[in-house]
């Protein structure tokens, strides 16, 4: 039997289409895995040894679908469902199984504020596609896989970050699902241990602004208060350092992650690593929460303007950004 499975992007999507990978080939008799998805995202896949062949989505979709005709496939799963699947479904002519995205039911809940999301994450949803086909959720979680080359040896960071340490990834790919600079340094000081602070080069001048808070140059004597006070945040800036694998080895090898609404919140449940969530204009009622791993979420449930949007902007449609400045932070973090 071979499927095509279609999740064009992005990161957290597709790290959630894995327990659908895994599932299908182990239980499916003689099953072959193909992957489509756009080039940003290959390395997202390439490394999964449950997939046959990846198919990259070029500027020509008459070009991808020629490729997709000559693999004679019996199945399709479409996990993406919008125009562009529905043609390639349409063309190749096979037996499909979609993705119900509930737009509706999303729109209800960002522009009415009426609630009928049902009480399902995101994974068991993908699952439902291959259902019919006698498949069934095996709970091991999400899988991500880290090609060797990508592993970051402890080493590479420094000292005082080689053990019992926190990641932090910081960045996300819209403001709205970001904490300003102030907020996030406010966390940083609550976790009061040594934090890795992971992102893009896009989030390098945020992290410096989080560095000169918490790592100074201190004269002597306020050196010497600083210690008294028992202040063990201590902030190292790997924004722009590495990539996105490279964070991935980071996040595996820490204490713990705090993270917003991202992709990395995704991996970093594939490695079963306890998870502090973040999240502004979204919900986690989309059913995008962590998956199979120990969480804590933190949001402001206060305000009637929220969920704005299921994606995010590039600022507040209010103009006061409530959702992310009016967190209440009120964890003490210090693992020993």
């Amino acid at each position: 039997m071979k499927v095509l499975i279609i999740r064009f992007s992005s990161i957290g999507d597709i790290v959630l289409t894995t327990p659908v990978i895994r599932c299908l080939k182990e239980q499916g008799k003689d099953v072959e895995i193909h992957f489509c998805t756009k080039k940003s995202y290959q390395n997202l896949v390439s490394e999964n040894p449950y997939i046959s062949k990846t198919h990259i989505l070029p500027n020509s979709l008459s070009t991808l679908i020629k490729e997709l005709k000559l693999e004679k496939f019996d199945y399709i799963i479409d996990l993406h469902n919008n125009f562009r699947t529905r043609i390639i479904k349409f063309r190749l002519g096979v037996k499909a199984y979609t993705f119900d995205k509930l737009n509706i039911k999303k729109t209800l809940l960002t522009s009415f504020k009426i609630n009928k999301m049902p009480n399902t994450h995101i994974v068991d949803r993908y699952m439902k596609t291959i259902e019919n086909l006698g498949i069934k959720n095996d709970d091991k979680g999400l899988d991500y896989y880290i090609p060797h080359k990508d592993i970051v040896e402890i080493d590479w960071l420094p000292e005082s970050h080689r053990q019992n340490f926190i990641a932090f990834a910081i960045g996300g790919q819209h403001t709205t699902k970001r904490l300003p600079c102030n907020k996030l340094i406010e966390v940083c000081e609550r976790i009061n241990r040594p934090i890795v602070l992971l992102g893009g080069k896009e989030d390098v001048e945020m992290a410096e602004k989080i560095i000169h808070f918490f790592n100074p140059t201190l004269e002597k004597e306020e050196r010497r208060l600083h210690n008294q006070l028992n202040k063990n945040t201590i902030v190292y800036n790997g924004c722009g350092r590495f990539n996105l694998n490279q964070s991935a080895s980071i996040a595996k090898q820490s204490s713990a992650v705090f993270t917003h609404d991202t992709g990395m919140m995704h991996i970093a449940a594939a490695f079963q690593k306890e998870i502090f969530s973040i999240w502004g204009n979204t919900v986690p009622e989309f059913g995008m929460y962590p998956y199979q791993t120990k969480f804590t979420i933190f949001e402001n449930k206060s305000l009637s303007c929220r969920p704005c949007s299921k994606i995010g902007y590039d600022k507040c449609p209010k103009g006061h950004f409530k959702c992310m400045n009016d967190i209440k932070f009120n964890f003490l973090f210090d693992y020993e």
